[in-house]
Protein backbone atom coordinates (compact mmCIF):
# COMPACT_ATOMS: atom_id res chain seq x y z
CA UNK A 1 0.00 0.00 0.00
CA UNK A 2 2.80 2.35 0.96
CA UNK A 3 4.55 1.53 -2.29
CA UNK A 4 1.44 2.44 -4.31
CA UNK A 5 1.11 5.76 -2.42
CA UNK A 6 4.74 6.59 -3.15
CA UNK A 7 4.22 5.85 -6.86
CA UNK A 8 1.10 8.03 -6.92
CA UNK A 9 2.95 10.86 -5.15
CA UNK A 10 5.79 10.71 -7.67
CA UNK A 11 3.31 10.75 -10.56
CA UNK A 12 1.59 13.81 -9.07
CA UNK A 13 4.92 15.67 -8.72
CA UNK A 14 5.81 14.84 -12.32
CA UNK A 15 2.44 16.16 -13.51
CA UNK A 16 2.90 19.41 -11.55
CA UNK A 17 6.41 19.80 -12.94
CA UNK A 18 5.18 19.48 -16.53
CA UNK A 19 2.43 22.03 -15.84
CA UNK A 20 4.98 24.46 -14.44
CA UNK A 21 7.21 24.01 -17.47
CA UNK A 22 4.24 24.63 -19.71
CA UNK A 23 3.58 27.88 -17.81
CA UNK A 24 7.14 29.00 -18.31
CA UNK A 25 6.92 28.32 -22.00
CA UNK A 26 3.79 30.43 -22.18
CA UNK A 27 5.54 33.22 -20.32
CA UNK A 28 8.48 32.95 -22.67
CA UNK A 29 6.10 33.03 -25.59
CA UNK A 30 4.55 36.19 -24.17
CA UNK A 31 7.96 37.79 -23.77
CA UNK A 32 8.84 36.95 -27.34
CA UNK A 33 5.60 38.52 -28.37
CA UNK A 34 6.62 41.71 -26.58
CA UNK A 35 9.97 41.65 -28.35
CA UNK A 36 8.20 41.41 -31.66
CA UNK A 37 6.05 44.36 -30.74
CA UNK A 38 9.13 46.34 -29.71
CA UNK A 39 10.87 45.50 -32.96
CA UNK A 40 7.86 46.60 -34.92
CA UNK A 41 7.77 49.79 -32.93
CA UNK A 42 11.48 50.18 -33.64
CA UNK A 43 10.81 49.88 -37.35
CA UNK A 44 8.17 52.56 -37.06
CA UNK A 45 10.71 54.78 -35.31
CA UNK A 46 13.17 54.12 -38.10
CA UNK A 47 10.55 55.09 -40.63
CA UNK A 48 9.90 58.22 -38.59
CA UNK A 49 13.66 58.80 -38.58
CA UNK A 50 13.65 58.73 -42.37
CA UNK A 51 11.17 61.59 -42.26
CA UNK A 52 13.31 63.42 -39.72
CA UNK A 53 16.23 63.09 -42.14
CA UNK A 54 14.37 65.52 -44.39
CA UNK A 55 14.86 68.21 -41.76
CA UNK A 56 17.97 70.40 -41.93
CA UNK A 57 18.84 72.51 -38.88
CA UNK A 58 20.94 75.62 -39.50
CA UNK A 59 22.36 78.24 -37.16
CA UNK A 60 22.50 81.87 -38.29
CA UNK A 61 22.78 85.44 -37.10
CA UNK A 62 19.52 87.37 -37.64
CA UNK A 63 20.37 89.63 -40.58
CA UNK A 64 21.00 89.04 -43.34
CA UNK A 65 21.63 85.33 -42.86
CA UNK A 66 18.42 84.21 -41.16
CA UNK A 67 16.42 86.44 -43.51
CA UNK A 68 18.07 84.84 -46.54
CA UNK A 69 17.48 81.38 -45.08
CA UNK A 70 13.76 82.15 -44.81
CA UNK A 71 13.69 82.49 -48.60
CA UNK A 72 15.74 79.32 -49.04
CA UNK A 73 13.30 77.57 -46.71
CA UNK A 74 10.50 78.04 -49.22
CA UNK A 75 12.67 76.69 -52.03
CA UNK A 76 13.66 73.67 -49.93
CA UNK A 77 10.03 72.94 -49.06
CA UNK A 78 9.37 72.32 -52.75
CA UNK A 79 11.99 69.56 -52.56
CA UNK A 80 10.33 67.98 -49.53
CA UNK A 81 12.74 69.37 -46.94
CA UNK A 82 12.01 71.21 -43.71
CA UNK A 83 14.51 73.91 -42.78
CA UNK A 84 14.81 74.77 -39.10
CA UNK A 85 16.57 78.10 -38.50
CA UNK A 86 18.10 78.77 -35.09
CA UNK A 87 19.27 82.35 -34.50
CA UNK A 88 22.38 83.34 -32.56
CA UNK A 89 23.79 86.74 -31.63
CA UNK A 90 27.43 85.65 -31.36
CA UNK A 91 30.03 84.03 -33.58
CA UNK A 92 31.18 81.22 -31.30
CA UNK A 93 28.09 79.20 -30.31
CA UNK A 94 26.91 78.35 -33.85
CA UNK A 95 30.36 76.97 -34.69
CA UNK A 96 30.66 74.80 -31.59
CA UNK A 97 27.08 73.59 -32.17
CA UNK A 98 27.99 72.36 -35.66
CA UNK A 99 31.17 70.73 -34.37
CA UNK A 100 29.22 68.91 -31.66
CA UNK A 101 26.43 67.82 -34.00
CA UNK A 102 23.72 70.01 -32.49
CA UNK A 103 23.33 71.78 -35.84
CA UNK A 104 23.64 70.35 -39.33
CA UNK A 105 25.19 73.56 -40.65
CA UNK A 106 25.60 77.24 -40.04
CA UNK A 107 25.48 80.33 -42.21
CA UNK A 108 26.82 83.48 -40.59
CA UNK A 109 30.58 83.75 -41.08
CA UNK A 110 33.14 84.46 -43.76
CA UNK A 111 35.68 81.88 -44.81
CA UNK A 112 38.63 83.63 -43.15
CA UNK A 113 36.89 83.71 -39.77
CA UNK A 114 35.96 80.03 -40.09
CA UNK A 115 39.54 79.02 -40.88
CA UNK A 116 40.87 81.05 -37.95
CA UNK A 117 38.22 79.56 -35.65
CA UNK A 118 39.31 76.04 -36.65
CA UNK A 119 42.93 76.92 -35.92
CA UNK A 120 42.17 78.47 -32.55
CA UNK A 121 39.55 75.98 -31.37
CA UNK A 122 40.60 72.69 -32.92
CA UNK A 123 37.28 72.36 -34.75
CA UNK A 124 36.76 70.71 -38.14
CA UNK A 125 34.47 73.04 -40.03
CA UNK A 126 34.52 73.26 -43.81
CA UNK A 127 32.80 75.42 -46.39
CA UNK A 128 30.19 73.85 -48.63
CA UNK A 129 29.86 76.97 -50.77
CA UNK A 130 30.33 80.75 -50.86
CA UNK A 131 26.98 82.55 -50.79
CA UNK A 132 27.53 86.29 -50.39
CA UNK A 133 29.88 89.11 -49.45
CA UNK A 134 29.13 91.96 -47.05
CA UNK A 135 31.25 95.10 -47.46
CA UNK A 136 32.59 96.51 -44.19
CA UNK A 137 31.68 100.12 -43.53
CA UNK A 138 32.89 103.01 -41.40
CA UNK A 139 29.92 104.67 -39.70
CA UNK A 140 29.64 108.07 -38.03
CA UNK A 141 29.32 108.26 -34.27
CA UNK A 142 30.06 111.51 -32.49
CA UNK A 143 32.02 112.73 -35.52
CA UNK A 144 30.15 113.24 -38.79
CA UNK A 145 32.96 112.74 -41.31
CA UNK A 146 36.47 111.38 -41.74
CA UNK A 147 37.84 114.86 -42.39
CA UNK A 148 36.42 116.14 -39.09
CA UNK A 149 38.26 113.59 -36.95
CA UNK A 150 40.10 115.30 -34.10
CA UNK A 151 43.45 114.29 -32.69
CA UNK A 152 42.94 111.35 -30.33
CA UNK A 153 39.50 110.45 -31.70
CA UNK A 154 38.13 107.04 -30.77
CA UNK A 155 37.29 104.44 -33.40
CA UNK A 156 35.74 101.10 -32.42
CA UNK A 157 36.53 97.94 -34.39
CA UNK A 158 35.76 94.20 -33.95
CA UNK A 159 37.92 92.43 -31.38
CA UNK A 160 38.19 89.08 -33.17
CA UNK A 161 41.37 88.50 -35.14
CA UNK A 162 40.07 88.27 -38.71
CA UNK A 163 37.43 91.00 -38.53
CA UNK A 164 39.76 93.26 -36.57
CA UNK A 165 42.40 92.98 -39.28
CA UNK A 166 39.76 93.68 -41.89
CA UNK A 167 38.70 96.85 -40.06
CA UNK A 168 42.30 98.06 -39.82
CA UNK A 169 42.76 97.51 -43.56
CA UNK A 170 39.72 99.71 -44.19
CA UNK A 171 41.14 102.45 -41.95
CA UNK A 172 44.38 102.17 -43.89
CA UNK A 173 42.46 102.32 -47.17
CA UNK A 174 41.08 105.68 -46.06
CA UNK A 175 44.51 107.03 -45.10
CA UNK A 176 43.82 107.15 -41.36
CA UNK A 177 46.61 104.73 -40.37
CA UNK A 178 49.46 102.85 -41.99
CA UNK A 179 50.06 99.18 -41.27
CA UNK A 180 53.29 97.26 -41.31
CA UNK A 181 54.05 95.97 -44.79
CA UNK A 182 52.58 92.53 -45.35
CA UNK A 183 50.31 92.65 -42.29
CA UNK A 184 47.34 91.78 -44.50
CA UNK A 185 44.03 90.45 -43.23
CA UNK A 186 45.53 89.23 -39.96
CA UNK A 187 46.75 92.70 -38.97
CA UNK A 188 46.41 93.79 -35.34
CA UNK A 189 46.72 97.16 -33.65
CA UNK A 190 50.35 96.23 -32.98
CA UNK A 191 50.94 96.36 -36.74
CA UNK A 192 50.09 100.09 -36.93
CA UNK A 193 53.31 101.88 -37.86
CA UNK A 194 51.86 105.34 -38.53
CA UNK A 195 48.91 106.97 -36.76
CA UNK A 196 49.07 110.70 -37.59
CA UNK A 197 45.88 111.59 -35.69
CA UNK A 198 46.80 109.46 -32.66
CA UNK A 199 43.55 107.61 -33.09
CA UNK A 200 42.42 105.54 -30.12
CA UNK A 201 41.43 102.15 -31.54
CA UNK A 202 38.83 100.53 -29.25
CA UNK A 203 38.36 96.79 -29.76
CA UNK A 204 34.87 95.47 -28.97
CA UNK A 205 32.82 92.35 -29.56
CA UNK A 206 31.38 92.74 -33.06
CA UNK A 207 27.73 92.71 -31.97
CA UNK A 208 28.35 95.69 -29.68
CA UNK A 209 29.74 97.97 -32.37
CA UNK A 210 26.45 99.61 -33.46
CA UNK A 211 25.66 100.52 -29.85
CA UNK A 212 29.14 101.96 -29.44
CA UNK A 213 28.39 104.73 -31.98
CA UNK A 214 26.97 106.96 -29.24
CA UNK A 215 30.26 106.78 -27.34
CA UNK A 216 32.94 106.82 -30.06
CA UNK A 217 33.72 109.08 -33.00
CA UNK A 218 33.51 106.35 -35.63
CA UNK A 219 32.91 102.60 -35.76
CA UNK A 220 33.95 100.01 -38.32
CA UNK A 221 31.03 97.59 -38.37
CA UNK A 222 30.44 94.11 -39.79
CA UNK A 223 27.76 94.08 -42.46
CA UNK A 224 25.36 91.76 -40.63
CA UNK A 225 25.39 93.78 -37.42
CA UNK A 226 25.06 97.03 -39.37
CA UNK A 227 21.94 95.64 -41.05
CA UNK A 228 20.57 94.47 -37.69
CA UNK A 229 20.99 97.99 -36.34
CA UNK A 230 19.18 99.57 -39.28
CA UNK A 231 22.36 101.08 -40.75
CA UNK A 232 22.49 101.34 -44.54
CA UNK A 233 25.66 100.82 -46.49
CA UNK A 234 24.78 104.01 -48.36
CA UNK A 235 25.10 105.87 -45.04
CA UNK A 236 28.65 104.61 -44.43
CA UNK A 237 31.42 107.21 -44.61
CA UNK A 238 33.56 104.63 -46.42
CA UNK A 239 33.30 100.99 -47.47
CA UNK A 240 35.98 98.51 -48.34
CA UNK A 241 36.75 97.98 -51.98
CA UNK A 242 35.31 94.80 -53.45
CA UNK A 243 38.32 94.57 -55.74
CA UNK A 244 41.22 92.37 -54.81
CA UNK A 245 41.03 89.89 -51.96
CA UNK A 246 38.05 91.27 -50.05
CA UNK A 247 35.27 89.42 -51.88
CA UNK A 248 37.09 86.09 -51.64
CA UNK A 249 38.72 86.46 -48.21
CA UNK A 250 35.42 87.57 -46.67
CA UNK A 251 32.94 85.46 -48.61
CA UNK A 252 30.15 84.30 -46.28
CA UNK A 253 29.86 80.54 -46.46
CA UNK A 254 27.55 77.66 -45.66
CA UNK A 255 29.61 75.66 -43.17
CA UNK A 256 29.35 72.07 -41.93
CA UNK A 257 31.49 69.65 -39.99
CA UNK A 258 34.07 67.94 -42.18
CA UNK A 259 32.64 64.76 -43.66
CA UNK A 260 29.10 66.09 -44.04
CA UNK A 261 29.68 68.15 -47.17
CA UNK A 262 27.92 65.69 -49.49
CA UNK A 263 24.94 64.99 -47.27
CA UNK A 264 21.81 65.18 -49.43
CA UNK A 265 20.10 67.68 -47.15
CA UNK A 266 23.16 69.94 -47.11
CA UNK A 267 23.48 69.84 -50.89
CA UNK A 268 19.78 70.63 -51.20
CA UNK A 269 20.24 73.62 -48.89
CA UNK A 270 23.22 74.84 -50.91
CA UNK A 271 21.18 74.63 -54.10
CA UNK A 272 18.37 76.58 -52.44
CA UNK A 273 20.78 79.29 -51.24
CA UNK A 274 22.15 79.58 -54.79
CA UNK A 275 18.70 79.76 -56.35
CA UNK A 276 17.34 82.61 -58.45
CA UNK A 277 14.79 83.32 -55.72
CA UNK A 278 17.52 83.96 -53.15
CA UNK A 279 19.62 86.03 -55.54
CA UNK A 280 16.67 88.26 -56.38
CA UNK A 281 15.83 88.67 -52.70
CA UNK A 282 19.38 89.72 -51.84
CA UNK A 283 19.64 92.22 -54.66
CA UNK A 284 16.24 93.79 -54.00
CA UNK A 285 16.48 93.87 -50.20
CA UNK A 286 19.93 95.02 -49.14
CA UNK A 287 20.85 97.82 -51.55
CA UNK A 288 24.46 96.72 -51.94
CA UNK A 289 25.04 95.84 -48.28
CA UNK A 290 24.93 92.18 -49.29
CA UNK A 291 26.36 91.05 -52.62
CA UNK A 292 25.55 87.55 -53.98
CA UNK A 293 28.56 85.52 -55.11
CA UNK A 294 26.70 83.07 -57.35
Amino acid sequence: MKRRLIVLALALCLLLGLTACGGNNAANSGTAGNDTTDNTSGNSTADSGDTADKTVTVGATPAPHAEILEVAKEVLAEEGYTLEIKEFDDYITPNTAVEEGELDANYFQHITYMNQFNEDSGTHLVSVGSIHYEPFGIYAGKTASLDALADGAQISIPNDATNGGRALLLLEQEGLITLKEGAGITATVNDIVDNPKNLDIVELEARLLPDSLKDVDLAVINGNYAIDAGLKISDALAIESAEGEAATAYANVLAVKEGNENDEGIQALLAALESDEVKTFIEETYDGAVVPLF
